[in-house]
């Protein structure tokens, strides 16, 4: 299904109507505990921290100032969405600049949902030779289906609903929001 465009107007009656299900303070807790996480495991690994754009931009924001070991970052940007509400073929718009092989990666994303991007993004790491792919994900969307892949980290767990808020979008907006909100049913 392809996203309508919405206007300013629209999204805010979008955020009017949505139902808050992870408050900020909820969030917060939940980055902070995965930080901790993150210090016990890979503290002395060298890790490369590889963000997904678009939607891992706010959970990586907090969540780098939290860790205390020295370690690199990079980016990569893959999609199964595009315009659509519904997902398709991955589209891999960039890829790491920095060298993964032999590296262990942690690779950062806001929410594991089907799990079908960030599997082909683990495997374009392996095959790029890196030594371990490691995941840390803000929340993980309780589907009820078989996913290909866990998460090593786990910030928040969330319904099967469609969410957006600290940093996953409902329409292109609302990436800014510091809670999540679910669209009502």
């Amino acid at each position: 299904m392809i996203r309508p465009k919405v206007t300013i107007k629209r999204a805010h009656e979008i955020l009017e109507t949505a139902e808050e299900i992870c408050p900020a303070s909820a969030v917060s807790v939940a980055v902070s505990r995965v930080a901790s996480e993150i210090n016990q495991s890979l503290a002395n690994a060298n890790p490369l921290l590889m963000v997904v754009m678009r939607g891992a931009v706010v959970f990586a924001g907090q969540l780098l100032p939290l860790l205390d070991f020295p370690l690199e970052l990079d980016y990569i940007d893959a999609t199964r969405y595009g315009d659509s509400t519904s997902g398709g073929e991955i589209t891999f718009h960039a890829t790491p600049v920095s060298n993964v092989a032999g590296r262990v990666v942690l690779l950062v994303d806001d929410i594991l949902d089907e799990g079908i991007t960030l599997k082909a993004i683990r495997d374009k790491l392996l095959a790029m030779q890196a030594r371990k792919v490691m995941i840390a994900v803000f929340a993980d969307k309780q589907t009820g289906k078989t996913k290909p892949l866990s998460a090593d980290f786990i910030g928040v767990t969330l319904p099967n609903r469609y969410v957006f808020g600290y940093g996953m979008d409902v329409y292109g907006y609302w990436r800014n929001l510091p809670s999540v909100y679910a669209l009502r049913e």
